[in-house]
């Protein structure tokens, strides 16, 4: 086989070429990660099973109160006690009476509790208030 040298006209020099492919393929390969992690960082503050139903409703939501299975209260992912809760939703409300809050509770979540997040939202000047839930399976004809 014959050297670089011995190439007629090549006079010993040496070709340097960078192949981009493999960088191109790696740069690739992080954007990638990079959306499927980016996705799976947001997060509405607490996990809850919510309580489903036939048809739901898809509102943009600018006020969420999430109330965990532990009674845990949180408003747009902050955690917030049950006494300061309507002074924390009247400072979110004052801007715009109009937003709408939205009560996203665990499926164990009694209705009373229920009640009063919602009667806190209303004393606060929520105009819009509704609960959230998840589209449920349809059931099996008998």
């Amino acid at each position: 086989m014959a050297g670089i040298a011995s190439i007629p006209g090549r006079r010993g020099r040496i070709m340097a070429e960078i192949n981009i492919t493999p960088l191109t393929d790696i740069f690739l390969v992080l954007l990638i990660i990079f959306m499927v992690t980016s996705v799976a960082m947001v997060d509405s503050g607490a996990k809850v099973m919510l309580p489903e139903v036939d048809e739901t409703q898809s509102t943009p939501r600018e006020i969420t109160i999430t109330v965990t299975p532990m009674h845990e209260i949180f408003v747009n992912a902050d955690p917030v006690p049950m006494e300061s809760l309507e002074g924390s939703l009247k400072e979110l409300l004052k801007t715009r009476p109009d937003t709408p809050v939205v009560l996203q509770g665990d499926r164990e979540v009694m209705l009373g509790e229920a009640v009063r997040i919602l009667s806190a939202a209303q004393h606060a000047g929520a105009t819009q208030v509704a609960i959230a839930a998840e589209r449920g399976r349809p059931a099996a004809a008998e």
